[in-house]
């Protein structure tokens, strides 16, 4: 019985009908066709397979030979050669998933019978994926949200011909835009925005997607497929407007604060042109530049009394009105977009009042001319051409002043940095010079109330330093600090010597100067026993003896209040004293006097001498005693205390007091020499009519004497 099973199916069968065709093989690898067989009826062959590549062995009995049956499609693909079963060309997975073939067995006496051989191909990765399109560009605004997506999964998606799982990855080329995209997952490509856009930052960037049949970092054979992702930023209107100048304060550049706005005018005058100020023109602008957005400006605050107003379009600030008060104005000047009233910004104008300045500064001369050195340390002196030791200053005058000096001038050096000018006008390097040769410098003198300037030229000739002799040498600002200090400390150690020698020399003089001040003023509490003034005044006859021995005569005159009184040294102290002592004590020096008599008159106001020359005339409450120095003991004169009564006037006490200081004077010089006591009045004194003599011998110095009428 012969079996002829005739399959003819598409060349690309459906996975099902492959399955269905599995579950028939072994039946059919078990049937044998009469006198033939095969070693393997369900062979697998890779795909891309080299020509010759045998699929089966064939086993055929004596009388019986096998070939292929042309009626199945797949019979090209195969030939016998002897007993192999071979493919005659390569084979590709992607086309062709199974090959049927069958044997036709027969014989010389017309015996025939059939063989099926199915060939399974194999499926090998020999394909990459592949994209829909490989370059893209997208243009994405600067305020699109974050997580938004930017290209959609379908149109990223690639295909595999191997069928295989897709693994993606995104990469950035343009340095500094990593981190803003990403894509959904390693299987998903849709890529989305992942952090927020700015325009001053980039504004393109390229990203690199790949598409892999593998994972990365696998050791299989790997097919990689790439897109090109060209990303556009387009610019939003984020930011508000700036005014300019301003000055960043961050890296990113997109926080930029501007400066404060001032400027000048005078005390009740009106200008009718705009203000000038400095730094500049009120102006701002759209920082997002692409769009440029209409700016308008407005005073929003400051505008006392609407001094001022601001043209809306150009930001020119003029005066509607003259300044009356010295106070300056701080206005604030809003610049916003008209298509947008929340975009704005806020800057400061300060106008200060001044009082008008008729004339500009000028400088004393049209030029200057000056020398520097090079190999100098910055900060050297530029010195007057022809008296290198003289520096180099400028000096600009202003006749809206007196005497020509305004006190705000301020220089400055306009066209170079190599120098700089000092406020007082003084002109220094800057820099280390380094070669010979001659600089025009532009100096500025700017009055820095009114804004007002004057200029003029410096040429500087720069020479070598070698050039300088010693007497020539020139020195830097640090140096003459450095010499000054130097001397200020050799001042101070002088004066200190010429002061410990002074003390050395005139120092117990000074003290005892200092001394008898104080000994001289009436201190609470102390009373002189000695001149205590009695309630009935009389001398004791000790001390009538004393002042019959005596050789000083003075009047005392003794006022009855006991304060004063005690402005005398103490009997105690006198006792304790030698007889030379106590006579000491009362002579002075020509100086000593002078400086008692001037302090007498600065007191004469406020306490009455007690010494007078002169006898005066009644005055109630003061009592009067004579000294005499020609008391002749033997004479048997006696010692009187007289009470007087005040008439004259207190005027004419201050001149008397005056008199008899000139002649206490004159009297110390005659008196000086005579002996160890001096004498307190002139000898051509006139005399009152009772007279006491006191003795200050060592003895009875502290005894109080009575007076006999």
């Amino acid at each position: 019985m012969n079996l002829v099973i005739s399959w003819q199916l598409p060349m690309a069968a459906s996975a099902w009908l492959l399955a269905a065709a599995l579950c028939l093989l072994p039946f059919t690898a078990h049937v044998a066709a009469q006198g033939c067989s095969v070693n393997n009826s369900n062979p697998s062959v890779p795909e891309n397979n080299p020509a010759g590549y045998v699929v089966a062995i064939i086993h055929t009995e004596a009388g019986f030979t096998a070939r292929i049956d042309p009626n199945y499609a797949d019979a090209t693909f195969f030939a016998i050669q002897g007993s192999e079963l071979q493919l005659v060309k390569s084979v590709d997975y992607e086309e062709d998933t199974l090959l049927l073939v069958s044997l036709i067995c027969e014989n010389d006496v017309g015996e025939r019978d059939s063989l099926l051989i199915i060939v399974t191909i194999l499926n090998e990765n020999d394909n990459s994926p592949e994209f829909k399109q490989t370059n893209f560009t997208e243009v994405v605004p600067e305020d699109t949200k974050v997580n938004s997506t930017i290209i959609a999964r379908e149109e990223l998606s690639a295909s595999d011909a191997d069928l295989d799982v897709i693994y993606y990855e995104l990469t950035t080329t343009v340095l500094g835009t990593d981190g803003y995209f990403a894509i959904k997952g390693v299987n998903n490509p849709e890529i989305y925005l992942l952090k927020a856009l700015d325009y001053d930052k980039f504004k393109w960037t390229t990203l690199i997607l790949y598409a892999r049949d593998r994972p990365v970092g696998s050791t299989d054979l790997t097919n990689t497929a790439s897109a090109t992702i060209n990303i556009i930023i387009e610019q939003a209107d984020t930011k508000a407007p700036w005014f300019l100048p301003c000055t960043f304060i961050n890296e990113e550049k997109s926080i930029c604060i501007s400066s404060l706005y001032a400027g000048r005018v005078n005390m009740s005058e009106m200008l009718t042109e705009p203000l000038d100020l400095e730094p500049g023109p009120i102006y701002a602008i759209d920082p997002d530049y692409t769009i440029n957005e209409r700016i308008i400006y407005s005073i929003v605050g400051g505008n006392t009394e609407n001094v001022f107003s601001i043209d809306a379009d150009t930001g020119n600030l003029t005066m509607n009105k003259p300044a009356t008060s010295p106070d300056s104005y701080l206005l604030q000047v809003m610049a916003t977009q008209v298509n947008n009233i929340q975009k704005y910004s806020i800057a400061y104008v300060e106008i200060k009042v001044i009082n008008k300045s008729d004339h500009a500064p000028y400088f004393e001369s049209r030029i200057y001319n000056g020398t520097a050195f090079v190999d100098l340390v910055p900060g050297s002196f530029v010195f007057q051409a022809g008296h290198p030791s003289s520096p180099l200053m400028i000096r600009a005058l202003d006749d809206d002043f007196p005497d020509k000096v305004n006190p705000n001038i301020e220089y400055h050096i306009s066209n170079s940095t190599d120098f700089i000018a000092t406020r007082d006008g003084l002109i220094l390097t800057n820099v280390v010079l380094q070669s010979p040769g001659t600089v025009t410098l532009e100096a500025v003198g700017r009055d820095t109330v009114s804004l007002q300037k004057g200029s003029t030229l410096i040429t500087v000739e720069v020479v070598l330093a070698a050039a300088v002799t010693s007497s020539d040498k020139q020195y830097s600002a640090q140096d003459t600090g450095i010499l000054g200090g130097t001397l200020v400390a050799v001042l101070l150690v002088v004066l200190v010597l010429l002061g410990v020698m002074t003390y050395k020399q005139y120092g117990k003089r000074l003290n005892h100067l200092l001394m008898k001040k104080v000994s001289k003023k009436p201190s609470e509490g102390y009373y002189n026993q000695s001149y205590k003034q009695d309630e009935q005044p009389d001398v004791s006859t000790e001390q009538q003896k004393a002042s019959e021995n005596g050789r000083v005569g003075s009047v005392i005159e003794v006022q009855e209040q006991p304060v004063l009184a005690s402005a005398f040294p103490a009997a105690e102290e006198t006792e304790s004293l030698p007889k030379a002592s106590v006579a000491s004590t009362i002579v002075f020096s020509q100086e000593e006097k002078e400086e008692e008599a001037e302090e007498e008159v600065e007191h004469e106001k406020e306490v009455k001498s007690i010494l007078k020359t002169d006898r005066p005339v009644a005055n109630d409450g003061y009592k009067a005693v004579w000294f005499r120095t020609d008391v002749d003991p033997e004479a048997g004169e006696r010692i009187e205390v007289i009470e007087s009564n005040a008439t004259e006037s207190d005027d004419d006490s201050d001149q008397e007091l005056q008199m008899n200081e000139e002649e206490e004077e004159d009297d110390d010089k005659d008196h000086l020499p005579r002996g160890p006591g001096v004498s307190f009045a002139s000898e051509s004194s006139s005399l009152p009519a009772a007279e006491v003599n006191v003795n200050l011998s060592h003895t009875d110095a502290g005894t109080e004497g009575d007076s006999s009428p």
